[in-house]
C-alpha cells in the first residue's frame, strides 16, 4: 500500500471544525523560521517576500496557520529574539508593507498568521535600555538593575545563571548589574513597572489592527520573578527548567498578564489567539496557562522531549490530555522547532531516524488537539551537525563567557571582554536545525534564493527538496500531505471533542489500562503487544510499532495510511518496524 492512494479516495475539501468553535482547537500550525524559509532579494537571508512567495506550498500541504518567528527591528544577537523596535520590520526582512501583503496573501489562501511577541526582554539597543544606560531618571526601573554583592559590589546580585550559560547578570560602567536570563544583549524587563504592561498592550493592538490572527508568546513563563530575587543554591540551572520550581520562571504572577492579554484578544473577535511558549515542572502547572480566561494554547514540550519508547509516549500523552481536559483546553503536540535538534536526528538519524520520524508524525497527527510542524520536517530533513564553527550564529555556541564591562571601558552596548567558557547552558548547536530549506534543484542553494544562504546547505539535499519529493508516493512530503488531507476528512480525527467512548471495531478493555481515559475526545487505549501502541477514536484506529522488528496482531480495521508498507489479509496485519498506521472502519 502506498501512503497516498487511500487518502485520495477518502479525503474531501471539508474540514473538521470543532463543535465548540475555535479554529485553534484542532489546527495544524506551521512554524516558519523567517531567516531560513525563502530569500527574495539574494542576500542569502530569508525574508517576508520570500515567505509570501512560498505560501502556496503551505496551502497545498494542508496546514491551517503559519507562525512567523520575529522579523522586527533587531541587532540579531539572538536571531531576532532581541527586539529593538516592536512596531517595525527589520530591513533584513523587508518593511511594514511586506508584512501587510503577507498577511493578506495568507488570508486569501485560507491561512491564518501568528507572529512572535517577545515580552520577557528587549534588545540592548531598545530605546528604553539605552536610556537606562545613559542614566535617564526612572529608565532603569523598567529593567532589573541591582547593586552587586561582595567587596565593591563586584559579584552578581544573586546566583542565577543565563540559559545560554554563565551568570544571568552583566555589570555596567557605574557598577550596577542588570538581569538577562538569556544573552547579555537581551536585558529582562521588570513587569512590575506599569509602563511595561501598557507598552505591550499597545504593541499587540498594533499587530492585531494589521490583521494578525494571534501571537506566539516567547518565554511566556518568565516575565515575573520571585520577590527579592532569591538565590537558587545550585548550578547547571538550565537543566532544571521544566523539571523543578525556579524563582525566575513559572511564577504565579504571569497569569494575570495573560488574563489581560486574553481580554484584549477577545475584544478583537475573529478567533485571535495567544499561544504560550511556557516551561512548567508538571503538566498540571502548564495547564494553568490555558484556563478559559487565559491563553488558548501552550506548547507541549514534554511530548517533544519524549524518547522513542512506547511506555514513555503513552505516559506523556495521558498526562497531557488529563491536564488540559481538566481546564477545558485542547492539547498541543510538537516534535521539532527552531531551538532543538530535528527529530529525524534525535530518533537515531539515517534510515532508522527517518522511519521513526515519519511514524512519530502520524502518531502526533492522530492525537486529539492541535499540532505544530516545524519547517522542513515535512521533507524529512535531518539536523546539520557538521557546520563549521566560523559560520555558527547561535549565541549559546560561545556560552558561558562572563560578561562585564570595565568601569574604564565604553558605556555603549556591545563592547565586552570575552571570558572563559563554562559547561552549563544550552548546547549552542541550534544552528543545525536552522539551515535554509531546499526547494528545488540539485545544488545549493536549492531554490532558497537567487544567491547563497546564510548557513551552508549540505550537498545531497537536492533529493530532499520540495520539487524532488512532490508526486513521489513514498516521499515524506507526500506522507504529510496525505495525513493532513485525511485529518480534515475523517470525522474522528482532529477535533478534541469528536465523539465519546469506545467505537466499533475496538476491543472493550481499553479503560482498564488507561488511567486517564476514556477521554471526551473518544480516544481509548487498546490492548497491544509489547512495544506497540494502539488507540481508537471514532471510526479510526492508530497503531505504532516502536520495535526494530515486525509485529503481527489482529487488524483493527482497514488501513488508510501508513509510514511504511503494511501487509494485511483483512484479519491480521504485519506491522513494519518503526512504523505507524492509520485504520478506519
Amino acid at each position: 500500500m502506498t501512503h497516498d492512494s487511500t487518502a485520495v479516495q477518502l479525503a474531501s475539501s471539508s474540514s473538521n471544525a470543532t463543535a465548540s468553535g475555535g479554529w485553534w482547537r484542532d489546527a495544524v500550525i506551521y512554524q516558519v523560521y523567517v531567516r531560513s524559509f525563502a530569500d527574495s532579494d539574494g542576500d542569502g537571508v530569508g525574508d517576508l517576500r520570500g515567505v509570501r512567495s512560498r505560501l502556496p506550498h503551505l496551502a497545498r500541504l494542508g496546514v491551517d496557520a503559519v507562525w512567523l518567528t520575529p522579523f522586527y527591528v533587531s541587532p540579531q544577537a539572538d536571531g531576532g529574539y532581541d527586539v529593538a523596535d516592536y512596531r517595525a520590520v527589520d530591513p533584513l526582512f523587508g518593511d511594514l508593507s511586506d508584512a501587510d501583503e503577507l498577511v493578506r496573501a495568507a488570508h486569501a489562501l485560507g491561512l491564518r498568521v501568528i507572529v512572535d511577541v517577545v515580552p520577557n526582554h528587549t534588545s540592548e539597543q531598545h530605546p528604553w535600555f539605552r536610556a537606562a544606560l545613559a542614566g535617564e531618571p526612572g529608565a532603569r526601573e523598567r529593567y532589573h538593575f541591582r547593586p552587586g554583592r561582595g567587596p565593591d559590589g563586584a559579584e552578581p546580585p544573586n546566583d542565577w545563571e543565563s540559559i545560554f550559560g554563565g551568570p544571568a547578570w552583566t555589570r555596567v560602567p557605574d557598577g550596577a548589574w542588570y538581569l538577562h536570563l538569556f544573552a547579555p544583549e537581551q536585558p529582562d524587563l521588570d513587569w512590575d513597572h506599569p509602563e511595561v504592561a501598557a507598552e505591550f498592550a499597545s504593541v499587540l493592538r498594533f499587530w492585531l489592527d494589521l490583521g494578525i490572527d494571534g501571537f506566539r508568546i516567547d518565554v511566556a513563563h518568565g516575565m515575573v520573578k520571585a520577590p527579592g530575587l532569591p538565590d537558587i543554591g545550585r548550578g547547571a540551572q538550565a537543566t532544571l527548567i521544566g523539571t523543578e520550581p525556579l524563582p525566575f520562571f513559572d511564577q504565579d504572577g504571569v497569569h494575570e498578564i495573560h488574563r489581560s492579554w486574553r481580554r484584549l484578544l477577545d475584544s478583537y473577535g475573529g478567533g485571535r489567539i495567544g499561544v504560550a511558549e511556557a516551561w512548567a515542572p508538571t503538566s498540571e502547572r502548564l495547564a494553568l496557562y490555558v484556563r478559559s480566561d487565559e491563553l488558548h494554547q501552550a506548547f507541549n514540550f514534554r511530548f517533544l522531549n519524549c524518547p522513542w519508547d512506547p511506555a514513555a509516549m503513552r505516559t506523556v500523552i495521558d498526562e497531557s490530555l488529563a491536564a488540559t481536559t481538566a481546564v477545558g483546553a485542547p492539547t498541543t503536540w510538537v516534535l521539532s522547532n527552531h531551538d532543538v535538534v530535528r527529530h529525524v536526528t534525535r530518533y537515531g538519524g539515517g534510515a532508522r531516524g527517518l522511519a521513526r520520524a515519519r511514524a512519530a508524525a502520524l502518531l502526533m497527527l492522530a492525537l486529539p488537539g492541535s499540532a505544530y510542524l516545524y519547517q522542513g520536517e515535512e521533507l524529512g530533513l535531518p539536523e546539520v551537525a557538521d557546520l563549521p564553527d566560523r559560520v555558527r550564529q547561535d549565541p549559546a555556541f560561545r556560552r558561558g563567557r562572563r560578561q562585564s564591562w570595565d568601569t574604564d571601558g565604553p558605556a555603549e552596548p556591545g563592547h565586552r571582554p570575552e571570558g572563559p567558557a563554562e559547561p552549563e547552558g544550552q548546547d549552542g548547536l541550534r544552528d543545525g536545525c536552522r539551515v535554509p530549506l531546499p526547494w528545488d534543484g540539485a545544488e545549493p542553494p536549492y531554490g532558497f534564493g537567487p544567491a547563497g544562504s546564510w548557513l551552508p546547505q549540505p550537498a545531497g539535499w537536492g533529493g530532499l527538496s520540495v520539487a524532488a519529493q512532490t508526486g513521489d508516493p513514498h516521499s515524506t512530503l507526500e506522507l504529510y500531505r496525505a495525513a493532513l488531507e485525511l485529518r480534515r476528512a475523517m470525522p474522528g480525527l482532529g477535533a478534541p471533542e469528536a465523539g465519546t467512548g469506545a467505537e466499533a471495531g475496538a476491543s472493550a478493555d481499553a479503560s482498564a489500562e488507561a488511567p486517564y481515559g476514556p477521554y471526551a475526545c473518544g480516544m481509548r487505549w487498546q490492548t497491544a503487544p509489547e512495544g506497540v501502541l494502539l488507540f481508537t477514536r471514532p471510526g479510526f484506529a492508530c497503531t505504532l510499532n516502536s520495535r526494530p522488528d515486525p509485529v503481527e496482531l489482529p487488524a483493527p480495521g482497514r488501513p488508510v495510511l501508513s509510514s511504511a508498507p503494511v501487509e494485511t489479509d483483512g484479519r491480521t496485519v504485519r506491522l513494519p518496524p518503526d512504523s505507524c498506521t492509520w485504520w478506519s472502519w
